[in-house]
């Protein structure tokens, strides 16, 4: 009898070992890991708007849009949601339409590629660019570990921009590109969440976004904009996104209609409006549309019923679609922040960010925010949340810590945070001012 086999990790691509990966499978399944505990780690949608019937008034609204709009006949109705899909999408006009009314972006739908989540559609970008081995990809950082991993399993570098205390600073950027340089690399694109970041929960002024449109433009650089939390504005009015304001296509797009819809749908989508020189000629969206064609074939055309008949239900607007969710985001950002100001304002050492939207807050302390902290803090306290050494490895974020908000009652919030100030007392005595 042959003894199963055995795999040398070796022999595997050495990008299944890096911390990236790692990272977003441990974020993934700890809060699964401690039932019980109360969890600000994930960044999940709230679920006090969630109702079964929804999906089923969705597909409908779906398919009588298919008849009545598109003049389908039943069976072509029929092949539209149990067949194979077009690789592109199959609701892009409704995403055009949706961009053109919530956000001012005018894009031709052919230039829309509908993805399995955005994480898709960040990988087909990274996928596209790297044409050779001196390609990199500068990421403000901290960054989303969802685009490191995306990047180490193409074998494609990440150089970090430091995030100032409002986010990129355009002097930061236009040095580290031109040290990539010297170094002998060609960076591709910078990757930033202009809008609540992730994780830091850092926003980007006008001023500055005008800014960055320029830098690109004169050290011929893409922005790719990944732009999931840019609806979920507590206070002020909202920006405009980079892509409303790009006039020479130097922004790829990324939409989420994971926390504008719901994420088990698993449907994002990027705009790659740049066009390709050549004979050929065409789009990017062509482009990462044959690549898509390899890896998922298509988008599931139910999924992408469901979301494309949550926007016909709301006139093809999101912002219209999230007014419930919007308020529940509001209420639980300003009871984090006051929770917080109540329990630690005369705590040495500990401080936060007060971002005016979004789901995330980062809390500063006076000692080091581990896995074994975390640990610590599920098992003895029943509080989950994640250490930023996941999204960074600079000093700073070795005492920092990401409380999300968005997936939790005030009650929550304010038990979570009674939990996390009897940690943070235990680990404050006698630690020295951060």
């Amino acid at each position: 009898m042959t003894s199963p086999v055995l795999l040398d990790r070796a022999d595997l691509h050495a990008s299944l070992a890096d911390p990236a990966l790692v990272s977003m499978t441990f974020l993934n399944e700890v809060a699964g890991r401690y039932p019980d505990a109360i969890s600000f780690a994930p960044g999940r949608p709230t679920e006090e708007t969630f109702d079964l019937a929804d999906l089923h008034r969705y597909l409908d609204a779906y398919a009588r849009h298919l008849a009545e709009h598109k003049g389908y006949d039943e069976a072509r109705v029929r092949r539209e949601l149990f067949q194979y899909g077009r690789t592109k999408g199959v609701v892009h006009e409704l995403i055009a339409r949706q961009l053109e009314l919530d956000e001012g972006i005018t894009v031709d739908p052919e230039a829309v590629v509908v993805t399995v989540g955005a994480q898709e559609a960040l990988w087909l970008v990274l996928r596209a660019l790297k044409a050779s081995e001196r390609d990199v990809v500068l990421a403000v950082t901290p960054t989303y570990v969802g685009l490191t991993g995306a990047a180490r399993l193409l074998d494609l570098p990440v150089r970090p921009v430091p995030e100032g205390p409002d986010g990129v600073r355009p002097e930061d950027l236009i040095e580290r590109i031109r040290a990539v340089r010297a170094a002998g690399e060609r960076p591709r694109a910078l990757y930033l969440v202009p809008d609540f970041s992730n994780p830091s929960g850092h926003s980007l002024d006008l001023t500055t976004r005008h800014r960055l449109l320029e830098i690109a433009a004169e050290e011929d650089i893409l922005l790719l904009e990944d732009n999931p939390y840019g609806y979920f504005r507590a206070e002020g009015e909202r920006p405009p996104t980079l892509k409303a304001l790009d006039t020479k296509q130097r922004v790829v797009y990324l939409g989420s209609l994971a926390k504008t819809c719901f994420p088990g749908a698993r449907v994002g989508f990027a705009v790659a409006d740049q066009k390709i020189a050549g004979a050929d000629g065409g789009l990017l969206a062509d482009e990462l549309a044959r690549a898509k064609s390899m890896v998922t074939v298509n988008t599931s055309p139910v999924s992408q019923a469901l979301v494309g008949g949550m926007l016909l239900e709301h006139g093809g607007s999101l912002l219209r679609a999230n007014e419930r969710p919007i308020a529940v985001y509001r209420r639980n950002l300003d009871c984090l922040l006051k929770g917080l100001d109540h329990r630690f304002s005369e705590v040495p050492g500990v401080s936060w960010n007060t971002p005016a939207g979004g789901f995330f807050v980062v809390v500063t302390v006076p000692f080091p925010v581990t896995d074994a902290l975390l640990e610590e803090a599920a098992v003895r306290h029943g509080v989950l949340f994640t250490p930023m050494r996941h999204f960074g490895d600079d000093a700073r974020s070795g005492r920092q810590l990401r409380l999300s908000c968005s997936y939790l009652t005030t009650d929550q919030i304010e038990s979570g945070l009674d939990r996390l100030a009897a940690l943070i007392a235990e680990h404050t005595q006698g630690a020295p001012d951060a």
